[in-house]
């Protein structure tokens, strides 16, 4: 197994490592500020920031840019999963950041569902203004009446109703909907309650503004409301869109849910695995700067127990990424499927461990908004809930475990939820 990152690679992690520090570091605080001004002299939290528009630009100048979708010709600049992991991992470092490269969540993964499943006359409507960093996109799937960790239970129908579909139902937990730039609404639901379990999912392309489409509200995760992206609860009532719109036709949905969500999984990982690096390195420094019972706080049992043990979780979870990443690359998502259920569950849990420690590092500074660890916090927490929760993950890394020494008759594919 290869782990050795290209030469194009280390030279962008050059690249990018200083425009974090000549551009991002310095206005962390800043972005939050303008959005705060917004909400105080416009009363519209909501309004994107200058800040990231003003970034943008000169991340594109610099070649930083789109570059997490292999293998396309709209996007030169993509690079394989691999190379993609530790540039992945500097831009997490910082919530807001990955926007600034064009290469935030939802957008990457409906991009690469464009760009996989969709004509080419709605690769030229939505995925080019997404892949110049014009427009924002959400992935419309999870519920708030059922179970949305098997996507089976999603109840919104989509009914064929002459040259158009119709949709009706409700979906909470939509990330990026509040944003006033999302245009376009990746929606799932259900073509034919009575086919086969696996066949009455599809997806359909919504426009934002197409009648009987509303955002309800924003969801906070945490008292955070994440502003101007947001998580937001929306209504479809008798929202009517042309037929052209559904993605490879009536029951594909699942099918096209199984490619999306693995490199949107692994980039929320690689993004963790920035977060708990981050959460170390400023833990080391506050503990180097204190002192308490007449030493260093650095230098007592307990946190040099805790420093070592962050450490060798955060590169086993590197690790184990890189091996999922490699085999993405090589065998493919379906090949991988055991190695990004289980990056799911870890990387995750270890950035929440090395958040709290931190946390606990700065006392009650680490609970404000001083430093970057409470709403690190916050955010991480999600990620053990979106694009499935820790037990679906283990449930089907199990069943894949089981099959290699049992006959199993269950469907061992990756569970589908929401991103």
């Amino acid at each position: 197994m290869e782990f050795e990152y290209s030469d194009r690679c280390k030279a962008l992690q050059a690249k990018l490592l200083a425009f974090m520090d000549q551009h991002i570091y310095p206005n962390e605080k800043q972005f939050y500020q303008e959005v705060d001004r917004n909400g105080r002299e416009q009363g519209n939290r909501w309004i994107p920031t200058q800040l990231i528009e003003q970034l943008k630009p000169l991340a594109r100048e610099q070649g930083l840019w789109n570059l997490f979708l292999p293998k396309s010709t709209r996007a030169p600049e993509g690079l394989s999963n691999l190379d993609y992991a530790p540039l992945c991992e500097i831009m997490g470092r910082v919530p807001w950041a990955p926007e600034v490269f064009n290469c935030a969540a939802p957008d990457t993964g409906n991009m690469e569902t464009l760009e996989r499943y969709a004509s080419e006359a709605h690769k030229q409507q939505w995925l080019e203004p997404l892949l110049r960093g014009e427009i924002r996109s959400a992935f419309a799937m999870t519920e708030p009446a059922v179970a949305s960790s098997d996507a089976t239970n999603i109840e919104t129908r989509i009914e064929r109703d002459g040259d158009d579909y119709v949709i009706n139902g409700r979906k909470w937990w939509i990330s990026g909907a509040g944003d006033p730039r999302c245009k376009i609404y990746i929606t799932m639901g259900k073509t034919d309650f009575d086919a086969p379990r696996h066949q009455q999912q599809s997806m359909i392309l919504v426009p934002a503004g197409t009648p009987g489409l509303t955002v309800i509200r924003p969801l906070p995760v945490f008292g955070y409301d994440d502003a101007p992206h947001g998580h937001c609860e929306l209504v479809f009532e008798n929202v009517r869109v042309p037929a052209a719109n559904i993605l490879l036709g009536e029951g594909r949905g699942f099918e096209i849910a199984q490619g999306r969500l693995g490199p949107g999984r692994i980039h929320h990982c690689m993004r963790a695995i920035g977060v708990a690096e981050r959460a170390l390195e400023l833990m080391c420094q506050r503990l180097h700067s204190r002192v308490a019972f007449g030493k260093r706080i650095s230098e007592q049992g307990v946190w040099r127990e805790r420093i070592a043990e962050a450490r060798i979780q955060i590169d086993t979870a590197r690790l184990l990424t890189l091996k999922a990443a490699y085999m993405m690359d090589t065998v493919g998502n379906k090949g991988a499927q055991a190695e990004i259920a289980m990056i799911k569950v870890l990387a995750p849990n270890v950035a929440q461990q090395v958040l709290d420690w931190a946390i606990q590092a700065h006392g009650a500074a680490g609970v404000s908004d001083e430093f970057p660890l409470a709403y690190q916090w916050a955010g991480n927490r999600t990620l053990r809930l979106a694009d499935g929760p820790d037990e679906v993950h283990r449930n089907a890394i199990a069943k894949l475990e089981l099959a290699k020494h049992l006959p199993l008759k269950e469907d061992l594919s990756l569970p589908i939820t929401r991103s």
